[in-house]
């Protein structure tokens, strides 16, 4: 495991004017920071810019303290660093917190897993929109400098051959968890058109990376191939995603953050399209493990086929640019979760090994208890 020094000097490549031009937003609020993609941002933020951060999290299932332990122990890390346990939909909650004073919000919290989201879209609706909700009212009444809402390409829906959608392109998600985060983006924008709120999106392609809970594709296949049993792909695997190296991810959150117009929205992309099976083969082959590991399974229901976003705004206005090719991330990630095998086996209990004892050991008889709920109703 690669040490805080090592980390600081990596974080090199990505330190732009971006960084002193947050001059203005010292208190930084960040929800859903114990997760994935917010804890490498908090990691990210307080190595390259001089801000206290304070992370909300609700610690759900893909909610790991221990994805910040090295901030906790960092001694130039720790004293700008605090978590509070918490829903942001609980509003009194939100609004003590808010109470403090917060220049900026930025919002990762969300139920991020397209399969649960099928199984039980409740959850998703509650924290991704009312959950948003709560975070704008709160905002609103304490006058927040920044909002930044975290979102997905998945908004977009399915891509024809050839086409890559842009900020103005129309939303038609399919999943109801595309639905929850489709939804929450438009209050935001009305947020700004009603009151003036201060308040930027950006939409991202599939984030990958270290600290990535292991039920999403890639950190699963490693952990599957790593333990030589079989890595379950959806259907024929032909699937196209657009995949970004988290790291990038985050220095793009800073630009926009600092330099971003107010109301707008930042596709943000690699342009690293791949198919799904082709991203596991890459991941087989970094591990020297046989592609006869490979098991396809039952489709998704209502699985988009393509994805990919248009992301020359960002470029051009801002000068943004992803630093780590496709290949050299997942060589990255291989290592850090073959590296940080305890924090892997850590996470696969519980809720974890539930789910994946009903989508993939008894795969069949869970999607037909969808498909009869879908009929009954």
């Amino acid at each position: 495991m690669c040490s805080h020094r090592d980390r600081i000097m990596g974080l090199k490549e990505y330190l732009s004017p971006d960084v002193a031009m947050l001059s203005d937003l010292r208190k930084i609020l960040v929800t859903g920071g114990a997760g994935f993609i917010g804890s490498n941002f908090i990691r990210h933020i307080l190595s390259v810019a001089d801000v206290q951060v304070t992370n909300l999290d609700k610690l759900t299932e893909a909610g790991n303290l221990q994805n910040l332990s090295e901030v906790e122990r960092s001694a130039t890390l720790a004293s700008r660093y605090r978590f509070v346990r918490g829903d942001i939909a609980d509003a009194p909650l939100v609004g003590d917190l808010l109470a403090e004073g917060f220049d900026a919000i930025i919002n990762f919290a969300a139920e991020s897993h397209v399969d649960r989201s099928i199984e039980s879209p409740e959850p998703f609706l509650r924290s991704n929109y009312f959950g948003t909700f709560t975070l704008l009212e709160a905002a609103r009444k304490h006058g927040i400098k920044r909002f930044l809402q975290i979102g997905t390409d998945e908004v977009y829906g399915s891509a024809p051959e050839g086409h890559c959608f842009t900020e103005q392109s129309p939303l038609n998600p399919s999943s109801p968890y595309a639905a929850s985060k489709a939804a929450a983006d438009l209050l935001v924008l009305s947020y700004r058109t009603t009151y003036g709120l201060p308040v930027t999106i950006v939409r991202s392609t599939n984030n990958y990376g270290p600290h990535q809970f292991p039920e999403k594709l890639i950190p699963l296949m490693i952990a599957n191939a790593v333990e030589g049993t079989p890595l379950p792909v959806y259907g024929d695997g032909l699937n196209v995603r657009d995949w970004i190296y988290v790291e990038d991810f985050c220095s793009a959150i800073v630009a926009v953050l600092s330099r971003g117009r107010l109301g707008e929205i930042y596709n943000v992309g690699q342009v690293a399209l791949s198919t799904n099976l082709a991203v596991v083969e890459q991941l087989l082959s970094l591990l020297n493990k046989s592609r006869d590991l490979i098991e396809f399974v039952a489709d998704r229901p209502g699985h988009d086929r393509r994805y990919a976003i248009d992301s020359r705004k960002l470029r051009q206005e801002l000068g943004w640019e992803p630093r780590v090719s496709l290949r050299e991330g997942l060589r990255r990630t291989v290592d850090w979760y073959v590296a940080n095998w305890a924090w892997v086996e850590a996470c696969r209990t519980g809720s974890y090994r539930e789910y994946y004892d009903r989508h993939y050991c008894k795969r069949e008889a869970t999607l037909g208890k969808i498909r009869q709920a879908s009929v009954t109703v």
